[in-house]
């Protein structure tokens, strides 16, 4: 039903309307996702092999094939404090822009930490609570998933230490010290805390780091502390399955607004806004024989579903983690230093993945200085100054609005807006300035690091394998036992009742050519709306 007034800007529900359960969109895939692989083994991994890493309620939902996860009252109660989130009609926007579509986005930006990210951070801070868990290890790259773990670890009790990007870490200050009000320690990474980063440093003092690089530090410090676990803020199943309260709530606020999207965007990094938004309208999709026309949005500088290949690969650079099918650019790559510190990551899920290769999405990549543009165009227009992340998706609606526009079709169009700029201001001051740089695919370096890809069921033992190898009684006490059998990875360690170590722990997406700063197609689909 359309609202009374067609000057409606919010669409808003009330706590009542958050929703019961979280969506699981294994049960509806056209096709069964590839399993995590032992990389030594080849064979799929079970539960014993992620118990070191993760709480067992986390690992039953990256497993489970139920269509709705229920979603625990703690849980919800803690989602109160800023869901359900607003979706906005972009009334100014389509002013500025002339075009005949409506274009709607679902604000993220209004949780405390400024991000989509607390919605999964709160309930894997509540599981590992429940579990006994003191004390969290993770990875952040803009800091807005840091950020969020340390809100979480807050409302739950946890210890906190979050591995920050060494790029972001000096970019965006201000992130490090929201996380350390929230009571988190943060460090730079690579970071002389850890075997991995201490080994990145000697090798390039000067590294930037990665999100690669960060999870291989995280997962070290997680699987060598019995206190400790390890939560990720993208990428794996149950991560994505929590972000779907923002389709659901969409999805009935569309309702409100009498529309249904004909193209819903959102960027993606390593997945989880993008699931967040998308997943919900997708199951409709395959459920209801739905069309919505999905998207996703990537960095030219990162470009992992527009063209990394379709492969089994580590998730980390450090090479600890399952193997996993994903777009993939190869875990040794190293994206360059751009901004949207969230989309800077070498894979992709393996469920979005899935999606893309089967045809049910498409993507597209955007350069840094178009993505910025779409987002002082949106904050001059809507007030909100979007983060350098959800501006890759900006940059796609307004391209899709012009589509529109040239078409003369009054298209609905959705995006996720899924976290504000407030500390990404002197890149912002960058680009006003003329001093933000664009970078290009690197394409030398990308087919470096393919190269390597591993070789599922293969039995190579590498020099990270050793490393371990020799490293474990020092990570684990004496009388750890580390399984060598092909590459060996953090995943095949196993706890057993160690004595104290004598030795000290280490510390630690052909058309006619487009004009300038529009996304770019990935090479062979159709241009949008063509």
């Amino acid at each position: 039903m359309a609202p009374k007034d067609p000057r409606q800007t919010k669409f808003v529900l009330d706590e009542s309307r958050i929703p019961r359960a979280w969506y699981n969109i294994a049960a509806d895939l056209p096709v069964p996702p590839s399993p995590p692989l032992h990389p030594g083994t080849g064979q799929p991994i079970g539960p014993d092999d992620l118990a070191p890493l993760f709480p067992m309620a986390l690992i039953g939902q990256e497993v489970s094939s139920e269509r709705e996860i229920e979603i625990p009252d703690p849980v919800r109660d803690a989602y109160r404090l800023y869901r359900p989130s607003p979706l906005y009609r972009a009334h100014r926007l389509e002013r500025v822009l002339d075009t005949p579509a409506h274009i709607y986005y679902k604000y993220e930006g209004v949780s405390p930490a400024g991000s989509h990210k607390p919605n999964t951070a709160i309930p894997q801070a509540f599981y590992n609570q429940q579990e006994g868990v003191k004390r969290l290890a993770t990875e952040t790259g803009a800091g807005q998933w840091g950020s969020a773990l340390a809100f979480a670890g807050a409302l739950f009790g946890l210890e906190v230490k979050v591995y920050m990007v060494r790029a972001s870490y000096d970019q965006k200050p201000y992130r490090r010290i929201l996380m350390e009000t929230y009571g988190a320690e943060v460090v730079a990474s690579p970071s002389l805390s850890t075997g991995y980063g201490r080994r990145v440093l000697g090798d390039t003092p000067d590294s930037p780091g990665s999100l690669g690089i960060a999870i291989s530090e995280a997962v070290e410090d997680a699987a060598s502390r019995d206190d400790t676990k390890y939560a990720l803020g993208s990428v794996l199943n149950h991560v994505l399955l929590h972000q779907t309260v923002i389709g659901q709530e969409a999805i009935e606020q569309m309702g409100m607004a009498g529309e249904s999207p004909d193209i819903v965007i959102a960027c993606t990094g390593g997945g989880s806004n993008f699931a967040g938004l998308t997943f919900p309208f997708l199951g409709r999709n395959f459920r209801d024989g739905a069309t919505h026309r999905v998207i996703a949005v990537e960095p030219e500088a990162a470009p992992s579903l527009t063209r990394g290949v379709y492969a089994y690969d580590f998730g980390d650079t450090g090479k600890m983690t399952p193997l996993v099918k994903m777009h993939t650019l190869g875990s040794d790559f190293v994206p360059e230093p751009i901004h949207a510190g969230g989309l800077r990551y070498h894979g992709m899920a393996p469920l979005v993945s899935l999606l893309k290769d089967h045809g049910d999405i498409e993507a597209r990549s955007v350069h840094q200085r178009a993505s910025f543009e779409a987002g002082v165009m949106f904050a001059r227009a809507e007030g909100i100054l979007p983060a350098p992340e959800p501006s890759h998706a900006i940059r796609a609606a307004i391209d899709e609005a012009l589509v529109a526009k040239e078409a003369g079709e009054e298209r609905v169009i959705l995006f996720n807006l899924c976290g504000h700029g407030h500390f990404d201001l002197s890149a912002y001051e960058r680009y006003l300035a003329g001093t933000l740089e664009d970078y290009e695919y690197p394409a030398e370096k990308v087919d470096a690091a393919l190269a390597a890809l591993p070789s599922v069921g293969g039995r190579r033992v590498d020099a990270a394998s050793r490393l371990l190898e020799m490293r474990a009684p020092a990570l684990y006490g004496h009388g750890a036992r580390i399984a060598v059998c092909g590459r060996t990875t953090l995943s095949t360690l196993r706890r057993v009742p160690r004595r104290r170590a004598t030795r000290p722990r280490p510390t630690g997406d052909a058309a006619p050519p487009e004009p300038a700063g529009r996304s770019r197609p990935a090479q062979g689909e159709g241009a949008p709306g063509r």
